[in-house]
């Protein structure tokens, strides 16, 4: 157990000391206070499929922040009243598309897109998830950052904290996905790393297009990623960041986080059982040798103590950017077990042929055993 935990902490150690510094929140896109961004310079684009229970919210925010930008909104085969709902908003640049069914070797969000982006027309889009709500000065935040030189600009928005199991486990989510995708490396030209955040994402559609639009990566399950790996091959700079001025209206309950983490934990794993047996490996190492050292005694106690106390130090940017409470930062060995065995749920889902789900579509997996 010594040994184990010696490699635990020396992986903390690493993560720690490493000159990208994945742990930190270090890449901020805060909200512009120089006042309102030219909005004919970029057109909305909302996929939305069954989304009534939020779209008029955020179309009402959008509305406020972007009053002059062209909206398009996408009804994905929606069998709700979301086409009511957006029919009801009072905004003169606003048009609602009837989405049809994606052709085959499409996903259902990506045509979604396709079929808004045929639309547009202005130099900018702005891809915006139908549940996210934008706070004043963000658009001008994204068309800054734009025209530094950057033809994808995107933030994570904040994850709504309503409920127990929001608290607890999103704000893990943030983290996992930031150790996974270092912003640091993504923002760096010379970097292959890319990464994506497809609920905010402004992209030159002049850039977009001379990738191949979305018909490029048609098939993506992580088509946030994927889309920004296309344009950093092509030889153009992204921009990924926090930011509290693009909030998630859309609650997450247990099941929903479950549901959320399925649908794309295998995929990230490249839909591999070898992948998925090395990631739990290391996730035992990092999370469950360090607790499972404090059972021992001695050397190893010790050592399993530095390497829990490390983790938890390294969790707390997160927790502390989202203003989450820091006390529950020890807590992180047991999100990371449960996340674990939800990965491990998607490889079975996987193995029995199914690669994702995503508001009642079914997409057929590809396993490899190799």
């Amino acid at each position: 157990m010594a040994f184990l935990a010696t490699l635990s902490l020396l992986l903390w150690l690493a993560v720690l000391l490493a000159p990208w510094q994945p742990w930190r929140c270090r890449e901020r896109l805060p909200a512009s206070t120089d006042g309102t961004p030219d909005d004919d310079m970029f057109t909305v684009v909302i996929p939305a499929r069954n989304e009534a229970a939020v779209i008029g919210d955020t179309l009402t925010a959008l509305a406020r922040v972007a009053p002059t930008a062209p909206v398009i909104v996408v009804d994905d085969e929606s069998d709700d009243a979301t086409a009511g709902v957006v029919r009801a908003q009072n905004n003169a640049q606003l048009t609602l598309i009837k989405g049809t069914a994606p052709p085959s070797g499409w996903t259902g969000k990506l045509w979604a897109l396709e079929q808004g982006l045929q639309q547009v027309t202005t130099p900018y889009v702005l891809l915006l998830d139908a549940d996210i709500q934008l706070l004043p000065g963000l658009p001008a935040a994204l068309v800054h950052k734009a025209r530094q030189g950057h033809a994808l600009v995107c933030v994570l928005a904040e994850p709504n904290w309503r409920g127990f199991w929001a608290g607890w486990l999103l704000p893990a989510y943030v983290y996992f996905f930031k150790l996974l995708y270092p912003f640091a490396l993504a923002n760096h030209p010379a970097s292959r790393v890319a990464a994506g955040a497809g609920g905010v994402a402004l992209v030159d559609c002049a850039v977009l297009r001379a990738c191949g639009g979305f018909r490029a990566w048609r098939d993506a399950i992580i088509d946030d990623c994927t889309m920004a790996r296309h344009i950093k091959r092509a030889g153009h700079h992204g921009f990924i960041g926090l930011s509290r001025a693009a909030r998630s209206l859309r609650p997450q309950g247990l099941a929903a986080i479950v549901h959320m983490i399925t649908r794309t934990a295998f995929v990230q794993l490249h839909e591999s059982l070898p992948w998925v047996a090395g990631a739990s490996v290391l996730m035992l190492l990092a999370y469950v040798v360090p607790i499972a050292a404090l059972l021992t005694s001695g050397a190893s106690r010790w050592l399993g103590l530095a390497a829990w106390a490390l983790l938890s130090m390294i969790y707390l940017p997160t927790l502390c950017y989202y203003r989450r409470n820091p006390l529950i930062a020890p807590l992180l060995p047991a999100v990371a077990f449960l996340y674990l065995g939800i990965t491990w749920l998607a490889a079975l889902r996987g193995l029995t042929g199914t690669r994702s789900t995503w508001k009642g579509r079914r997409y057929e997996a590809n396993v490899r055993k190799e």
